[in-house]
């Protein structure tokens, strides 16, 4: 028996969407679905979708929005490639290239179904091209520089014009001289709205960008030819300690939408506190029959991944890559090991010709962000090394690719909350007492240890 078209369609909403069945016979036959996922039948045209009414509109931590006008039911934005004086964070600036005067460029948002128009002027001093990274499309739209267009040459202004015949989560970005223009920055977020969403929308949805540049220490410009060594990794251009937090109120649906554009490497994002469903990639919903909880979601360079969760736990929680380097800002990977090493007699000889010397590293590289923030420690112009920023009861040391979810019982605005007061209580010095109670000898030369798990318990 047959099926319908609206039967076909309805079911790519779950992950897999139908194509169009052939119109005027009763008789006719569904053909393979496609892999993007759609909501609604796409043989008609939609008026544009409305932030509010439609959808949830999403916030890109850091970033922003690209604003678009209402021609004749077409959605008309305008891109501008050109030089930004970017902050990664506070002491550490570059030069970079974006769009619209930012690093990365706004985030782009529709709902499928839209028809929609992108001018782009090139106010670079190279040719450029836009590539819609993932977004099912016109050949002629793709923007692959040679391939699909000629090059928008310094001071041209190019259309590209299409219709979001699906929905989820994509990227875009330079797609001519990639290595030297993505490095630089040209990147950014794509956000379509399913027309008919099958399920509740999130109260929060965020959209974060994951890259990685190499900047040297006293250097005013991110180097486009590195391959490794990334010094600098971010979220949304910003790195630790510039990153804003996240804030949810509890209770609330929270969706995280990541995009990685990072040159070489992928990042595998922890975040405390919860576990989430990994709901969406680039390619589409995933069935829910294959969705399973998770408290790390892998994100492949060149990919997106959509994480969704209730905020049901009150606090501030770390999120972050969880490859160690990349929570660090401007590591130097050529330095000697020094971990255990007595540097004593070392300080005092050096130090009798360079008053401010300070070996470091001997005991780990936590103490260093501490001692730069002092001031017992210079560092070069423009430079942010290593790690760290004040916490609210410790210096926190981490930077680089990390962030805060801030949840909270109830919020009076968008804006950072501040730091949590663990109402019920936080890890601190065990007392004397405690210690005696449950009989832990810290003097002992080693934790008495036992093959049998119930040795030492007693009723």
């Amino acid at each position: 028996m047959g099926i319908s078209r609206r039967d076909a369609l309805l079911a790519g909403s779950a992950g897999l969407a139908a194509t169009g069945l052939a119109t005027g016979s009763a008789s006719a036959q569904p053909v393979a679905p496609r892999a993007h996922s759609a909501s609604v039948s796409h043989d008609r045209s939609y008026s544009p979708g409305r932030p509010g009414r439609d959808y949830t509109p999403v916030v890109t931590p850091d970033g922003a929005t690209l604003p678009y006008r209402i021609v004749d039911g077409v959605k008309v934005f305008h891109l501008i490639p050109e030089e930004v004086e970017h902050s990664f964070a506070p002491g550490l600036n570059a030069k970079t290239w974006g769009y619209n005067g930012r690093t990365h460029g706004p985030t782009i948002e529709a709902v499928e179904g839209d028809r929609v128009r992108v001018y782009v002027t090139n106010r670079l001093p190279a040719p450029t091209t836009v590539h819609w990274h993932g977004v099912i499309l016109p050949s002629g739209m793709d923007g692959v520089g040679g391939l699909n267009q000629r090059a928008i040459h310094p001071g041209e202004t190019f259309v590209y014009e299409w219709t979001f015949r699906q929905h989820g989560t994509f990227m875009y970005h330079s797609h001519h001289d990639e290595m030297t223009q993505m490095a630089l920055g040209m990147m950014g977020m794509i956000v379509v709205h399913p027309r008919q969403p099958t399920g509740p929308r999130p109260d929060r949805d965020y959209a974060i960008m994951l890259s990685e540049w190499v900047l040297h220490p006293g250097a005013e410009r991110p180097d486009p030819n590195a391959m490794g060594d990334f010094n600098i990794l971010t979220m949304n251009a910003r790195c630790y300690p510039g990153t804003s937090p996240l804030v949810a109120q509890r209770g609330e649906r929270v969706r995280i939408r990541f995009g990685n554009l990072s040159a070489m490497d992928h990042h595998p994002i922890h975040l405390h506190g919860y576990a989430f469903t990994i709901t969406e990639t680039d390619g589409g919903v995933i069935p829910v029959s294959a969705r399973h909880p998770d408290t790390t979601v892998l994100v492949p360079t060149g990919s997106t991944r959509t994480v969704d969760f209730v905020a049901d736990n009150p606090g501030d929680w770390a999120m972050h890559c969880h490859m160690t380097h990349h929570v660090m800002n401007q590591m130097g990977h050529g330095v000697p090991n020094l971990t255990g090493v007595n540097a004593r007699r070392i300080d005092r000889a050096v130090g009798a010709l360079l008053p401010t010397y300070m070996t470091m590293g001997q005991d780990g590289m936590g103490e260093m962000g501490q001692h730069i923030e002092m001031g017992h420690m210079p560092v070069p112009e423009n430079s942010l090394p290593m790690v760290g920023a004040p916490g609210p009861r410790d210096y926190i040391t981490m930077g680089g690719m990390f962030t805060i979810l801030k949840v909270r019982d109830r919020l009076t605005g968008d804006g950072d909350p501040g730091w949590y007061d663990n109402p019920e209580g936080e890890a601190r010095p065990a007392s004397a007492d405690e210690l005696s109670r449950d009989g832990i000898d810290t003097t002992a030369s080693e934790a008495p240890a036992s093959s049998n798990p119930h040795q030492g318990h007693h009723p």
